[in-house]
């Protein structure tokens, strides 16, 4: 209960910024043997994997743009239509269906990404390793050999280049350029599978152009049609040091690749090491003062920053968004599993949920910038297999948007683009930018309904889906597809209905709001079982068994349909939904069940279980280097799955979990350390965000919150959710009555700065 209130002038916290300190360095005794262990390094653009194999230090090079795009034949057909889709289905033979949806993503080996090269150089002469640092502070790897030698090596925050520098040589060092095998016999293609990928071989490229100079190396790729590429690495050695740059450059037009790339280096080269290192320490510098967090949990602390980074290093505005590897394709000499694609059934989605409230928005505009690159080649998709306008999006997709198949119930459910719109309306929220409400979230919003009003079927008043489903409840079987609509399928339908109708509202649209309003009234209420409460699969379907994907409780999260505000009935549907989860147990979870998991315990304010959820993701789920690996890698009975694909949604669903035990603002009320465990006694953060646009910096001691500091960016009613007991005091702001329990509301202007602090 608040017992005082002043105006009176409060000093700033005494939170200070914490970017990663040496606790949090990746560490190892030495280079690692396997390129899903290797230190990673990126910018967006580029990527660099530094790892070994015998004499050999090797960077496994990437670029976000290199895709083979070939059409997929199958699509081209007439039958490539929802009608011929649906009346499969409703004939009970969906085996046509697979032989044309997806039989082409397992069995041919394009459209695919592709990856670059590799960098490599005899290390025979350099004695045995010391030490291997990667310091997120300074996004830069370190190697130190017995002998002295040290390599330095970094991929640049802001240009399209990557540096290395090796100290105290004793002999000559000569960098060479190894392009990825495409040239050659494939052999035998009729096992492969989205796993078991083709060699890179099957894409039928003609062999590189390789040319090697006394102090560079280079080569110049012809892809699928008029797609090439060209990687570069220039250097000098004087004396003891040897100093080298790379760049890649993909083109599909008349500029000549190999030239660019060796003007950049050349470029490079002359503005030097130093310089260059300057600018690209700068930049994430800057990275790093948006938000810090100080929890009592160094597993969980360490991951945090380490995603952060991965984060920095995989999304930027001006560069492709993330797939399922980023800049960092799989170098296997095939393709990379799962093609390397865009996966919009759960894997963008997931990839993007940290930077809203870690105050990262720039480096997520990348996937909303792409996202409304592609909207016009989706709109086109949508009028030709659905026959209706507006919008909806490939569950798999090239890099141009294009539909690449699969299992077809997801690569091409209907409700796609809403879990997509999800993202527009996020960063609405958090950034309250009023120009991207008119130019991009409202508009994106308003086309994804237009495609479902159209779609959607209506009879006696009420409103389904043709054919519905739940990610990836019953794999790849007739049963997959269900009659009724899924509770997944139907969070998914509400929740952009209610956005709609916030937005139009927020634009002074009264009209399309109240038409949302009444469309909204003819979908029905979501699914949940007699006995408890639960959410279901569907209406009379319960999830069966244990299964990876939550498909089922999408209301709960990340939308926020159903909630632990909403009152006792919200209440007993999460804690019955949850304890379902545990009953039917994780046999069959994969490492981003665990994460995702954490973030919904987290909103059940539970931070005992969210915490161990998400400290079983990064102890069994992820590589020595913390990439994500699907499997469970300790064999602990985590999870039957064992194998070890590396894909990043994970890692970036736990950022998101550690950020919700922190803070929460979803239902436009803040709460401070809302799910942290009760050992917690210390802990703080700095500048996360909150929807409203809020930027909430706390510290709690002994167990009490004892300061609270809020920046205002853009004004508007905050919010502010105080469970304890204390003496407050407060300064700025305009105090406002709230008519919520231990609720305290404040009238702010944009630039307000709001000081809570507590005596007790």
């Amino acid at each position: 209960m608040i017992r005082s209130l002043s105006l009176s002038l409060i000093l700033l916290a005494s939170i200070a910024h914490a970017a990663p300190t040496s606790d949090h360095f990746m560490r190892f005794d030495d280079l690692a043997t396997r390129w899903d262990e290797a230190v990673p390094l990126g910018n967006g653009m580029l990527g660099a994997l530094v790892w070994q194999e015998g004499d050999v230090v090797r960077f496994s090079l990437d670029r976000a743009d290199l895709w083979d795009e070939r059409p997929v034949e199958n699509f081209e057909k007439p039958e490539f239509r929802f009608q011929w889709m649906l009346d499969q289905v409703n004939k009970g033979d969906i085996g046509p269906v697979q032989e044309l949806i997806d039989r082409p993503y397992d069995k041919e080996p394009g459209p695919t990404k592709i990856p670059a090269a590799r960098l490599e150089f005899d290390q025979s002469s350099f004695g045995n390793a010391l030490s291997v640092e990667l310091d997120p502070a300074l996004a830069i790897c370190t190697v130190k050999w017995d002998s002295g030698v040290q390599l330095e090596t970094f991929v640049h925050a802001k240009r399209p280049i990557g540096w290395f520098r090796l100290t105290n040589l004793k002999t000559d060092i000569t960098p060479k350029i190894v392009p990825p095998p495409f040239g050659g016999d494939p052999g035998d293609l009729s096992n492969i599978n989205s796993l078991n990928t083709p060699p890179l071989s099957a894409l039928g490229y003609p062999e590189p152009v390789l040319m090697e100079g006394k102090t560079s190396s280079n080569y110049v790729q012809q892809g699928w049609d008029d797609f090439r590429f060209a990687v570069h690495c220039e250097w000098k050695q004087q004396d003891e040091i040897l100093t080298g740059v790379w760049a890649i450059i993909s083109t599909e037009s008349n500029i000549d690749p190999k030239t660019k790339t060796s003007d950049m280096a050349h470029s490079a080269l002359t503005r030097g090491y130093e310089s260059d290192k300057q600018s690209h320490l700068d930049w994430w510098r800057n990275y790093w003062k948006q938000s810090s967090i100080d929890i009592p949990d160094d597993v969980l602390e360490k991951q945090w920053y380490l995603e952060q980074y991965k984060f920095g290093s995989a999304s930027r505005r001006g560069a492709p968004p993330i797939t399922l590897q980023a800049v960092w394709t799989a170098d296997e000499q095939r393709t990379p599993p799962w093609k390397g694609d865009y996966h919009n059934d759960l894997n963008t989605q997931l990839s993007y949920w940290p930077c809203y409230s870690a105050n990262h928005l720039d480096e997520g505009m990348a996937f909303l910038d792409w996202l409304w690159k592609i909207k016009p080649a989706n709109e086109k998709f949508t009028q030709r297999f659905y026959g209706h306008s507006g919008l909806n999006v490939p569950g798999t997709t090239t890099l141009d948007g294009d539909a690449m198949g699969g299992w077809n119930q997801y690569s091409f459910s209907p409700t796609t683009s809403a879990w997509l719109a999800h993202h527009f309306y996020l960063h609405w929220r958090y950034s309250m930018d009023e120009q991207f409400l008119v130019e991009r979230g409202y508009p994106y919003i308003k086309a994804v309904i237009e495609f479902l009003e159209q779609h959607s079927v209506l009879e006696d008043g009420v409103r389904r889906l043709p054919l519905s489903s739940s990610p990836e409840i019953n794999d790849n079987r007739i049963d997959a597809w269900f009659k009724q609509t899924t509770n997944y399928d139907l969070a998914l339908v509400r929740w952009l209905y209610g956005a709609g109708i916030e937005m139009a509202e927020a634009l002074g649209n009264f009209r399309d709001a109240e038409f949302f309003r009444e469309t909204l009234n003819q979908w029905p209420q979501l699914a949940r079982a007699k006995d408890d409460g639960r959410l279901l699969v569907a209406p009379e379907y319960p999830l069966h068994d244990s299964h990876r994907h939550f498909s089922h409780l999408m209301a709960f999260h990340p939308l926020g349909l159903v909630d632990m505000s909403n009152g006792e009935e919200d209440a007993q549907t999460i804690k019955a939904s949850l304890k379902r989860l545990e009953d039917l147990g994780p046999d069959w979870w994969c490492g981003y069940s665990y994460a995702w998991v954490g973030n919904m315990y987290a909103r059940a304010f539970d931070g005992e279980k969210a915490a161990q959820m998400l400290r079983d993701f990064a102890q069994c789920f992820t590589s020595i280097n913390t990439f994500h690996l699907n499997g469970d890698q300790t064999k602990s009975g985590k999870s039957k799955f064992q194998y070890r694909p590396f894909t990043l949604e994970g890692n970036f669903a736990f950022a998101a979990g550690v950020q919700e035990m922190l803070m929460q603002s979803h239902t436009g009320v803040i709460r401070v350390f809302p799910a942290v465990p009760k050992t917690w006694k210390d802990a703080s953060f700095k500048t996360l965000r909150a929807e409203g646009a809020f930027l909430v910096s706390t510290k709690r001691e002994g167990g009490v919150i004892t300061e609270i500091d809020i920046e205002s960016e853009k004004g508007g009613l905050l919010s502010l959710y105080l469970p304890e007991p204390g003496s407050y005091k407060f300064s700025g702001g305009v105090p406002v009555a709230s008519d919520q329990k231990n609720v305290i509301a404040f009238k702010t202007s944009p630039g307000d700065r709001i000081q809570i602090r507590n005596s007790k």
